[in-house]
């Protein structure tokens, strides 16, 4: 799917800073499958693209309730099950791949327990229950900036994968 934006959108992004800036490609990216991520809107996306949307939502989850709070939301196959952390090492971020895969072990021997349904104390007491996702969190948090970067300027240097900038 071709993404339009318009170049001064780019650049006043660019301008805010990288999070701006990748955040203009997410949110036009997202705009063009109607704003929901499944399966006939995954179709529609190049590689590169559904690459950024992925990474944008494991940085969200995992920022706001981390490794636990991703899975328990239904987003651990999307992530650990696809050649996402491969996607991360090919776009220069070989600490963020790792960690994923890191994740990605976690995953496979606790997500169908994180998956169930639970009240929002039970789901609450899930971080207390799995502490070995911490970890994974804390190494998250610390290189969120530097990995945001790497993004940045994988889509600095590949802007046709993500979007035709209009003049």
């Amino acid at each position: 799917m071709q993404v339009q934006i318009k170049e001064t959108e780019i650049i006043q992004a660019a301008q805010q800073g990288m999070d701006a800036f990748v955040d203009v490609f997410y949110k036009h990216i997202m705009e063009g499958i109607g704003g929901e991520l499944n399966a006939e809107g995954m179709q529609k996306l190049q590689a590169d693209q559904i690459t950024l949307l992925a990474y944008m939502i494991f940085r969200e989850e995992v920022m706001d309730g981390g490794f636990v709070q991703l899975i328990h939301n239904g987003y651990g196959p999307f992530i650990f099950l696809n050649p996402f952390a491969k996607a991360m090492r090919l776009w220069g971020a070989k600490d963020f791949c790792n960690l994923i895969y890191k994740g990605r072990k976690l995953f496979e021997k606790y997500g169908e327990e994180l998956t169930k349904e639970y009240s929002d104390e039970e789901f609450m007491a899930l971080f207390e229950k799995y502490p070995e996702f911490d970890d994974l969190d804390d190494e998250f948090i610390e290189m969120e900036e530097e990995v945001t970067e790497t993004v940045a300027r994988y889509i600095d240097e590949h802007l046709e994968q993500f979007a035709t900038i209009e003049k």
